[in-house]
């Protein structure tokens, strides 16, 4: 029979190596797929009567995502201007034709201007794509293209689209930070790489980790319905894209 000694020193050697356990736990084989969440949050509500400020005026083309059609070049490069610096990728339509379509016709659009980097996981991604305007969030958020089936891996650099079940990918992407080869069985099928600039993605703010509800940052609902207004107050920190031009 153990003695009351034995037993509880039996307890703390149990106790010590659950807490190393978890220690060794890695970013990238807990942190959730780069999902991109439908709308679930309460839109804000509005005391009737009160005065309103005038809606800023939106471009008729980020209104029309079943205009913005055109087939991508085979081969093209974008390149972002963001509040870290500048960055370029280069897309090679071959890899994934209906992803590499949405995203030039993205950029051609005008699409990525003040959009911001609302969730970057250390070890893992970061993930962008959602207007700052809740009338474009809401004009693409049914526009939804067809899977590609992954001729790439998820490698550190490459860009892939975000999405949160079969055929439902709109304008939400992410670039890898590591190397997320798991994602690919998954149906996340990369459309390009980051060729410069690597580490200006490397340093965008991480500071605000997981998204809402796993974690601290954004709450992507939110930011679909309320836009950059909820970003900025709530999370002042982060990281965006100024705007992104064909090369």
């Amino acid at each position: 029979m153990l003695s009351l000694r034995m037993l509880r020193a039996l307890a703390a050697s149990l106790a010590l190596a659950t807490w190393v356990a978890g220690c060794d736990t890695k970013p990238e084989q807990t942190a959730k797929p780069p999902v991109a969440a439908t709308t679930t949050a309460t839109p804000p509500v509005q005391t009737p009567g009160a005065a309103q400020p005038p809606a800023a005026p939106v471009s008729p083309a980020l209104l029309a995502p079943d205009k913005a059609t055109e087939k991508a070049p085979d081969k093209f490069k974008a390149k972002f201007a963001t509040t870290k610096g500048d960055f370029t990728v280069e897309v090679v339509r071959e890899w994934a034709p209906n992803g590499a379509d949405r995203f030039y016709n993205l950029v051609k659009i005008g699409f990525f201007t003040d959009i911001a980097f609302f969730r970057a996981v250390d070890g893992f991604m970061v993930q962008f794509g959602i207007p700052g305007e809740p009338r474009v969030a809401a004009a693409w958020r049914p526009a939804r293209i067809p899977d590609d089936p992954p001729k790439q891996s998820n490698k550190p650099g490459y860009l892939t689209f975000a999405t949160s079940g079969p055929d439902s990918r709109t304008t939400q992407l992410f670039i890898n930070y590591v190397d997320n080869s798991r994602l690919d069985g998954m149906g996340f099928a990369p459309i390009g790489k980051v060729v410069d600039g690597m580490d200006v993605v490397n340093a965008l703010y991480k500071g605000y980790g997981e998204g809402a509800p796993r974690g601290a940052g954004p709450d992507q609902g939110r930011i679909q319905l309320e836009g950059n207004a909820y970003l900025r107050e709530q999370f002042p920190k982060l990281d965006y894209i100024k705007s992104a031009a064909l090369l």
